[in-house]
């Protein structure tokens, strides 16, 4: 159901079994897939293309132009996948030729109320970003990772797969994968243990993911010499970590 005080542009796509509720705004290039829910005075702005399932909830801006000064009106996109909700204010903005012109996110994501994802910004699946929290350009998230509420993330670093930021950090270099962190300039305190035992990480893989976390902040070793020692015990739980830590650009936080 469209409602009557909707503006759908003529060349939106809408796919079946769709609401868009009051004062919403669809525009040009934008394509919606099956069974979504838009709600009141939301705005969605192309080349944007939705997948199925996705909730978006009021006064939410998906599609927008970036913030980028360098933007010179280009023709980049947006995508999204399926089953994600999108609550009260998120904005989420398109990319810029100077990456791939992509902003994009997975599926089964939570973006809670006041959340911002900037541009060129590559988001995976299974991920939730708490209130306020804002992704500045060319941030990536790995799937399954947790940042809490208020968390700001510096623009091209990296949140590896499984990783959690408590409330109000702010990060600054990369988060490797399974590491929760905290504080402002965001440390690695710990494991995000229970997290991984909810996604059916056995009792074992998860001692070699703690061992891993002590070789790599806790045994004085360098990155090289962490990633060596790594690599030797060939367990295949810490492929992920081990790539992740080799190809940081911008250093991992220490």
């Amino acid at each position: 159901m469209i409602h009557s005080t909707a503006i759908i542009d003529s060349k939106a796509v809408i796919g079946k079994n769709v609401e868009i509720g009051p004062y919403s705004i669809v525009g040009a290039d934008v394509v919606i897939g099956d069974d979504c829910w838009i709600g009141p005075h939301v705005v969605l702005k192309g080349p944007t293309v939705l997948g199925k399932g996705n909730r978006i909830f009021q006064f939410a801006s998906v599609g927008e132009d970036c913030q980028d000064k360098k933007y010179n009106g280009e023709p980049t996109r947006l995508e999204i996948g399926d089953n994600n909700v999108i609550r009260e204010c998120v904005t989420i903005h398109r990319g810029t030729v100077q990456d791939q012109s992509l902003t994009r996110i997975g599926s089964n994501n939570l973006l809670m109320a006041y959340v911002h994802v900037a541009h060129d910004c590559i988001v995976g699946d299974n991920v939730i970003l708490a209130n306020n929290t804002t992704l500045a350009g060319h941030v990536h998230v790995g799937d399954w990772a947790i940042l809490g509420g208020f968390t700001g993330v510096h623009q091209f670093c990296h949140i590896g797969e499984h990783a959690f930021t408590a409330v109000n950090s702010v990060v600054v270099q990369d988060v490797p994968p399974y590491v929760m962190a905290q504080g402002h300039n965001a440390v690695p305190r710990t494991i995000n243990s229970e997290g991984l035992k909810r996604r059916g990480f056995s009792k074992e893989q998860v001692m070699t993911i703690k061992r891993a976390f002590k070789t790599l902040y806790r045994k004085g070793l360098t990155v090289d010499e962490a990633v060596h020692e790594m690599k030797t015990w060939q367990a295949e739980e810490l492929n992920e970590l081990i790539r992740f830590v080799q190809h940081s650009s911008r250093g991992i936080i220490r």
